[in-house]
């Protein structure tokens, strides 16, 4: 039976592609689920990828994957700097974290410099583009199988 990862997509990762693709790209939020489909694949990982643009429901699903994922990665988005919740949420899952920025959020303003799920996590992987999140699932399949 494979690892399940959880990837969770916070506030408009939906608009990926579309919004500022100067820093975020050309790639859409659909076009990160299929690579991220062949790289778990390629991992021996099952994912579960999903998108909101509210807080509590990634709460939600942070602690659905206390029970259900071996791994969790994130791109908590704009929630990064201001949600103590998601700090929380995080803090009681006991599976390995990984957060994911597209941009590199310490190149940009001040304000995006800090990141509550940073406290958590144990890897964070910015500036990469959506090639992040391909970096984080490599290095959770390393992380899972050194258990």
């Amino acid at each position: 039976m494979p690892n399940v990862v959880y990837i969770l997509n916070g506030p408009n990762l939906n608009l990926l592609g579309k919004r500022e693709p100067e820093i975020y790209g050309h790639q859409t939020l659909d076009d990160v689920r299929d690579l991220c489909v062949a790289a778990a694949e390629e991992h021996g990982l099952q994912i579960i990828f999903r998108q909101t643009n509210a807080e509590h429901e990634l709460v939600d699903w942070i602690q659905e994957a206390r029970e259900a994922a071996h791994a969790v990665v994130i791109n908590p988005a704009a929630y990064s700097h201001t949600s103590i919740a998601i700090l929380d949420a995080l803090n009681a899952c006991p599976c390995p974290v990984i957060e994911v920025h597209v941009s590199n959020i310490h190149a940009r303003e001040s304000f995006r410099h800090h990141s509550y799920v940073s406290h958590r996590a144990d890897a964070v992987i910015a500036g990469c583009g959506v090639e992040g999140y391909l970096l984080a699932l490599r290095r959770i399949a390393t992380l899972l199988e050194s258990k």
